[in-house]
């Protein structure tokens, strides 16, 4: 059974708060430690692997651990047909407590760091190869994401999501921020991992633009996800089309293995579980 809403926002508003607090806090301990910005990257793209395994694992049963409003309305999307998607009610809960947490994460990593509370970013990063950049690591998070879910292997979303963030990091120009609530929560921040507020609108379109193409390639890899009315007649016609032959001549109703069982008598059909893609995946980003 799904846990009760309040208690689902509390994970996503904590756990989103606690990923920013892991970006910010990683990029700031980076640039005291080290001049050279190579390192920095490495420091703060290593610890947003871990940071980011670990926080799904911890609150991905409860919330499914979206931490970022492209996934979360991804899932909405993908979900709005079954019983057990998320509603338009979950999304109106969900966004808000993942910009609040993420900009309350901005504001905890400067204050355990002695840094002004709130200090906007001077960081900017508007250009157009940035926003490229943006589209392709979250297109790749949301195929990512909902790939993993359609062909059964949600269970190991902590390490892949992890360790994409922490390759598109690198193979992307913008580092990856691929999460319009981080990126709202790190303007919050002028430090390393910041970016000036002005340049968040950009990165946002961005990004919501590579969750609809990252939704479009798993449709044209997987196919269109069965609704679950679709799921439930399949099921009924592979119960009812059987193993096969029944008894031979002369086995009449109740009779045994024993004599009078012709050579045709197989197994009862057998029940035939289908697993329907679930709207709430595992995944998050920073």
């Amino acid at each position: 059974m799904r846990p009760p809403l309040a208690r689902r926002a509390a994970a996503e508003a904590v756990g989103t708060a606690l990923l920013v607090a892991v970006v910010v806090g990683s990029g700031i301990q980076a640039s005291e430690l080290s001049p050279d910005v190579g390192v920095r990257l490495l420091a703060n793209s290593l610890a947003t692997v871990f940071g980011l395994g670990v926080l799904i694992a911890l609150f991905g049963p409860v919330s499914g651990a979206h931490f970022n409003p492209a996934v979360t309305l991804a899932a909405w999307f993908t979900g709005r047909r079954t019983a057990d998607g998320l509603t338009s009610r979950d999304v109106a809960v969900y966004l808000p407590a993942q910009v609040a947490g993420a900009i309350g994460g901005a504001v905890l990593a400067d204050a355990m760091f002695a840094r002004p509370l709130v200090t906007f970013s001077g960081h900017d990063r508007s250009a157009g190869h940035l926003w490229l950049g943006e589209t392709v690591a979250t297109a790749g998070l949301i195929a990512l994401v909902f790939g993993l879910e359609r062909v059964g292997r949600a269970t190991v979303a902590p390490v892949a999501v992890a360790s994409y963030i922490g390759a598109a990091y690198w193979f992307t120009s913008s580092t990856s921020f691929a999460n319009p609530a981080v990126t709202v929560g790190r303007a919050f921040t002028d430090t390393f991992a910041g970016i000036a507020p002005a340049s968040v609108p950009p990165f946002i379109a961005a990004q919501l633009a590579g969750a609809a193409l990252g939704l479009c390639v798993v449709t044209a890899v997987y196919g269109r996800a069965p609704t679950e009315a679709e799921a439930e007649a399949e099921a009924e016609a592979e119960a009812e089309a059987g193993p096969g032959p029944g008894p031979g001549p002369g086995a009449g109703p109740g009779a045994g293995p024993g004599p009078g069982a012709g050579p045709g008598a197989g197994p009862e059909a057998q029940a035939v579980d289908v697993v329907v893609p679930h709207a709430n995946p595992e995944l998050a980003s920073p």
